[in-house]
């Protein structure tokens, strides 16, 4: 496999840098560097390399999307509450060619009507929600599959 197919985009959407403090009845206490070091770990052990962005805003994530063409082999991406609304963020996924899984910590269809309807699902490869913390570990073990790490 090429270097350049083993490495994985995390992106972190609006708020998630206060996972651990913020409604931890649907959150959990488990915060974004706890999360961050799992995957990191989890990683190594399947051969892959992650970069790990937590962005507040729009237009980070955007451009981190676009910049992951020609870099990155997928993207694990959590859009917090752009899932809901951003046709931004959904047009910079569908604009490369690398295949996005989407995570939620919490089982959005489960939760405020609102939540119901995300504009990322119809260009994502998948969506994994529901699960905490290991709703991210899932989406990495579903990237390890795409990209056949999972067979080492």
């Amino acid at each position: 496999m090429r270097a350049d197919t083993e490495k994985i985009l995390v992106l972190h959407g609006p708020n998630l840098n206060f996972l651990g403090k913020r409604e931890p009845d649907i959150y959990g206490a488990t915060t974004l560097e706890d999360i961050n070091t799992m995957l990191q770990e989890r990683a190594e052990g399947l051969g892959l390399e992650l970069t790990v962005i937590q962005t507040n805003h729009e237009g980070v994530m955007i451009d981190a999307i676009q910049q992951a063409q020609g870099q990155y082999a997928c993207i694990i991406i959590n859009p917090a509450a752009f899932t809901h609304y951003s046709i931004a963020v959904r047009d910079a996924l569908a604009a490369v060619s690398v295949p996005a899984i989407e995570v939620h910590l919490s089982n959005i269809y489960r939760r405020e009507e609102f939540r119901h309807h995300s504009v990322v699902s119809p260009i994502a490869v998948g969506q994994i929600a529901g699960f905490g913390a290991n709703s991210y570990l899932l989406a990495l073990e579903a990237a390890a599959g795409l990209l056949g790490a999972d067979k080492q």
